[in-house]
């Protein structure tokens, strides 16, 4: 059992059976009156913040959590399937556990699995990951305008704005937190 002084960016901690993440925190210590910590918590399920003062010294159950690198088999109506790399064991992970996650998935990748007993409650992806362009309009010569883009629809199944020189079948870097193209790969 941790207390409050030993807050740390990152933690993530088991407050009333929901798991939340420490996302930053400050020791305020008043002129009058006891030291209290305020927080910035992210849920790690639903993704909302939540800001939350604690007493200092204030106990606290801080969350265990085990992250695996795990490889991407496939998807069907049960959920996402990976395997362990190292134990080659499979899992099975739910399509809430996975979230945006999913928009980027494809087969063979391996991001990192977060469990939390024995479950599964979260996909990380690496910062960029690199897809097929799987459908986008043709561009037109000549039509090259500085910062001009086009919706492309990637092997995925994830509409992304690319420029005009993109073409279907090229395989292009996009940022998984944004979702925004970044450049074509070779």
């Amino acid at each position: 059992m941790a207390t409050t002084n030993d807050l740390k960016n990152g933690m993530t901690l088991n407050l009333d059976g929901n798991l939340m993440n420490v996302v930053e925190f400050q020791h305020v210590k008043p002129g009058k009156g006891g030291a209290f910590v305020r927080t910035k918590l992210k849920n790690v399920r639903t993704g909302r913040t939540l800001d939350k003062t604690f007493r200092a010294d204030e106990p606290v159950v801080v969350a265990i959590l085990e992250k695996r690198e795990m490889q991407y088999l496939y998807r069907d109506e049960t959920g996402f399937h990976f395997m362990d790399t190292q134990t080659y064991d499979q899992s099975v992970v739910d399509a809430d556990a996975v979230g945006g996650a999913a928009s980027w998935l494809t087969d063979g990748a391996t991001p990192y699995v977060t469990f939390y007993e024995g479950t599964a409650i979260g996909v990380e992806l690496p910062a960029a990951v690199e897809v097929e362009v799987a459908e986008t309009e043709p561009g037109i010569k000549g039509d090259r305008v500085s910062g001009a883009t086009k919706p492309a629809t990637v092997e995925t199944g994830a509409v992304v704005q690319v420029p005009l020189f993109v073409e279907t079948g090229d395989r292009i870097k996009v940022d998984t937190r944004t979702g925004a193209y970044l450049t074509r790969v070779q």
